[in-house]
């Protein structure tokens, strides 16, 4: 009985997170889709640029709209000004996965005590891990895993709506 019920919660949990991410995948915007929903933009591009946007790439003297289409919206925006001319830089970010130490919310030796109640090993390439905590119940049981970090990879600065200067950014240490 008891583990029917947590089945149960288990595949209602499973669904959930399979439409969810369906929704997410589905409603990203990729380089491809920016120019089929955007022809007339990217007509109005050199041949030249229509061939750099077709590969996600851009350059100087780019307009915004020939940035958008082979980048997409930035993540952040900024504007300032340099050398008495106003700018704007545009911010791309791009993700990673840092790792909680241990499985809130239970600290360093799980519930029960040093890897007590709930503890499954797993061998992995050499590598000994210890899971804490019951999937089946456990509603923190993925909450240790990995969550995902912003980090600023790529900014474009534009002047009179075209690109004076691009950068593409290295991860930080770590990542």
């Amino acid at each position: 009985m008891i583990f029917t019920m947590k089945r149960q919660i288990f595949f209602r949990a499973l669904t959930l997170g399979i439409s969810a991410s369906a929704l997410i995948l589905t409603s990203c915007s990729t380089t491809e889709s920016r120019i089929a929903e955007h022809p007339e933009i990217f007509q109005t591009l050199s041949p030249r640029d229509q061939a750099l946007v077709s590969e996600g790439k851009i350059r100087e003297g780019m307009s915004e709209n020939a940035v958008w289409l082979a980048w997409g919206a930035p993540d952040q925006k900024a504007t300032g000004s340099a050398r008495g001319r106003a700018v704007e830089t545009w911010i791309y970010n791009d993700y990673t996965f840092a790792s909680a130490p241990y499985p809130y919310p239970y600290g360093p030796y799980g519930y029960g005590g040093y890897f007590g109640g709930g503890a499954v090993f797993h061998h992995h390439h050499g590598h000994r891990f210890a899971i804490i905590g019951d999937p089946f119940y456990d509603p923190f049981y993925y909450s240790y895993m990995q969550s995902q970090v912003a980090y600023p990879s790529k900014t474009v600065t534009f002047v009179n709506g075209r690109v004076v200067s691009l950068q593409i950014l290295t991860p930080p240490r770590g990542y």
